[in-house]
């Protein structure tokens, strides 16, 4: 069943449940089915909201992983350097390399972390207009649920 389906479900049990004495809008019903149904609900809701939770938790391994590839850049570059300094020639060289290495390295883990935040952004914006139709949906059924429309009797 889909999540449409189970509310309509939902929606037949509170109105299959029994009256109560005096007090119209309140009804007894199987607490049991109840709980079945929900659990049914919370299993079927979209694969965004579950993606959405695993993106979020790989967002910070994938800047983890940024921030040791541009460390590793970083000290491969100084070590580079280091065994570059025999004569002043070389070493005016070396250490020339040595910045435009670890500069290149550092627009490297820059862009790096720009793309795996930019791609964060994107999926959570996706998953969040997933789930604000999901709540609107809810929202309504929930209203319809507390004044349904006019129905034969």
């Amino acid at each position: 069943m889909n999540v449409e389906e189970l509310l309509e479900l939902m929606e037949e049990t509170l109105e299959a449940g029994t009256a109560v004495p005096f007090a119209a809008s309140k009804r007894v019903v199987d607490v049991d089915r109840m709980r079945d149904i929900i659990d049914e609900v919370r299993n079927n809701l979209p694969d965004e909201v579950r993606e959405s939770k695993k993106i979020v938790n790989d967002r910070e391994q994938i800047m983890k992983n940024a921030r040791i590839e541009s460390e590793n850049i970083i000290q491969q570059a100084e070590e580079r350097a280091r065994a570059l300094t025999s004569e002043q020639e070389i070493v005016k060289r070396s250490q020339q390399y040595a910045a435009e290495v670890v500069t290149k390295a550092q627009t490297q883990a820059k862009e790096l972390s720009r793309n795996a935040t930019l791609y964060c952004e994107g999926i959570l914006k996706n998953t969040e207009e997933v789930l604000a139709r999901s709540v609107a949906d809810i929202k309504n059924t929930r209203m319809n649920l507390r004044n349904p429309p006019n129905r034969k009797k």
